[in-house]
């Protein structure tokens, strides 16, 4: 890999001839001479977004698990089943979530990335259990779920972007060299055939949702990557018709679609969840109800623990607790950001441009739906709604954000330590 060498600052050459004219090596710098400047403060960047990502991750994973206790133990009880048993279940995987991120963070990204193929293949055969064999559950209408006893389920889509990710940014990483000015190289193995096949299988399960994160984390990938505007705006034109034809196809998509539009709303059921969503929100007022206090998670808001559980966090918390939780996304996306545009590979710009299309816009697809902005599409809110795959997926994503960070940390805080003087024996 070809790296750029950095450029030295201005005065930078006149003091390495005086310490050339004074029998010095250039190489040898002492602390606080010309470049710590710089040096240490791009270190304390690296520090900064090492721990806004690791505490906005734990954060985010432990309030979810809060919300999930509050809006699920109503109907829970209502069924006759202990009130936090959705809540125990999302907190473990919540803790071997964090688990598995703190340990990601001491891995070198450069092993990380080989999970590249296992993981892409691992994605692929699931999916593949999911909808060609008795494996394959459905839920609420989406076939994307493995059943493995009568209470615990996988959701192989869920790994599906991870792996899409890591993927992409390593062939693209693989290709960079040569390869990147032929289209054709840029398209595959990335977009087709896993793509399409990791997408095609997703789409038989009727999971419109998951389609469109796995289509924004390809599109990244693409743009990333460097594929020409033409071409990227040909393949968003198919991606989107195809999506058409899915909603289409579907009386229950098409009956959200015409609701949304205000065309119809049939019996009223289309228009119900949306309504009392943005019903939810409205009794929250500026500062909310309370914690816990919520009236519409008495069942009147549907799927409240999942897709629909920032009305009830809106409700609960108001106003200003909804622009607290976006303030921690806008940091996570932010650090994440400054993690890409620091870095020296091409690897890990795209991993992380492909983890923030898929986390930062799948949040964004939510909100949509929840206020109203988007139909009712089906996609859980990151970190908060319920689903043990979901948490699970998001937070090795984050420990792969994680080991680029630290990784990144390290490399500055080497860059401004001095260089130790070599020792010559005195003569005799």
């Amino acid at each position: 890999m070809v790296t750029k060498e950095r450029k030295q600052p201005q005065g930078a050459k006149a003091e390495i001839g005086k310490a050339a004219a004074s029998g010095k090596k250039p190489g040898l710098r002492p602390q606080g001479g010309i470049f710590s400047g710089v040096e240490k403060a791009s270190a304390r960047l690296a520090s900064t977004d090492y721990w806004l990502v690791l505490v906005t991750s734990i954060f985010l994973s432990v309030f979810g698990v809060i919300m999930v206790q509050s809006s699920a133990s109503v109907e829970a009880i209502a069924a006759g089943r202990n009130g936090f048993t959705v809540a125990l279940s999302q907190a473990l995987f919540a803790v071997v979530g964090i688990a598995c991120m703190l340990v990601m963070q001491f891995i070198h990204p450069s092993k990380l990335k080989r999970l590249a193929w296992p993981a892409v293949w691992a994605a692929v055969i699931l999916l593949g259990l999911v909808a060609f064999t008795p494996l394959g559950h459905e839920v609420l209408g989406n076939r994307n779920w493995i059943k493995i006893t009568s209470t615990i389920g996988l959701q192989p889509s869920e790994f599906a972007k991870l792996a899409l990710a890591v993927f992409s940014a390593f062939m693209l990483e693989k290709k960079q060299q040569h390869l990147l000015s032929d289209v054709k190289h840029l398209v595959i193995p990335i977009l087709a055939p896993v793509g399409v096949a990791i997408l095609f299988l997703v789409m038989l399960g009727k999971d419109v949702g998951t389609a469109l994160v796995l289509i924004m984390i390809l599109a990244t990938a693409m743009f990333l990557g460097g594929l020409r505007m033409k071409w990227l705006l040909g393949l968003g034109a198919a991606g989107f018709v195809l999506l058409s034809v899915a909603v289409m196809s579907s009386a229950n998509r098409r009956g959200r679609i015409k609701a949304w539009l205000g065309i119809d709303c049939g019996s009223g059921d289309q228009c119900y969840q949306s309504n009392m969503g943005m019903h939810a929100f409205a009794s929250g007022g500026w500062f909310g109800v309370g914690p816990g206090q919520s009236r519409m998670k008495w069942s009147y808001v549907p799927e409240a623990q999942n897709d629909f559980i920032f009305s009830i966090l809106g409700e609960e918390f108001g106003f200003i607790g909804v622009i607290f939780v976006l303030a921690l996304f806008a940091i996570l996306a932010l650090a994440m950001y400054r993690i890409a545009m620091r870095a020296s590979d091409l690897y890990t710009r795209v991993l992380m441009g492909c983890l923030m299309s898929w986390i930062i816009g799948q949040t964004f697809v939510n909100l949509g739906t929840v206020t109203g902005v988007l139909p009712v599409i089906g996609v859980p809110l990151p970190f908060i709604s319920s689903g043990g795959s979901a948490m699970l997926a998001v937070m090795l994503a984050m420990g792969f954000v994680l080991s680029s960070a630290r990784q990144q940390k390290k490399d500055q805080l080497v860059a401004v330590l001095p260089t130790a003087k070599p020792t010559t024996k005195p003569k005799d």
